[in-house]
């Protein structure tokens, strides 16, 4: 293989990986804020990032199924979540950044609020 042919691949290997995690800001719209009530049905834990299925009314009165975004599980357990703090149907409320596509009822994790015990996760950007 040519020296040029083998750098050109290398880079491009190396770009790949750069260009493979998305921006949360291409995603969710920061400076917005939305809080929804409601159960949860499912608690993904994994990396890259952990995913929650929360069943809470839309600001049209409807229920729906909101995605919401959480971080790596490392991150989670630095704020006291761990991957059996949460449970199918333990009634929460989410605080986070919106999706771009509202119709999507998609969130970025801020905070989360189990209030039949008080547990409350707040996570490193929380600032609102």
């Amino acid at each position: 293989m040519k020296p040029g042919l083998l750098v050109v691949c290398f880079t491009l290997v190396l770009s790949s990986s750069t260009f493979a995690h998305h921006s949360a800001t291409a995603t969710y719209l920061h400076g917005q804020v939305v809080k929804i009530q409601g159960t949860l049905k499912e608690f993904v834990w994994r990396n890259p990032h952990s995913f929650m299925k929360v069943e809470a009314t839309d600001d049209k009165g409807e229920k729906q199924i909101w995605t919401i975004e959480g971080a790596a599980p490392q991150q989670l357990t630095e704020g006291g979540l761990t991957a059996s703090t949460l449970r199918a149907g333990d009634k929460v409320i989410v605080t986070g950044y919106p999706g771009r596509i509202a119709d999507d009822h998609r969130l970025l994790l801020q905070v989360l609020e189990r209030p039949s015990d008080g547990f409350r996760y707040q996570g490193p950007a929380a600032n609102f």
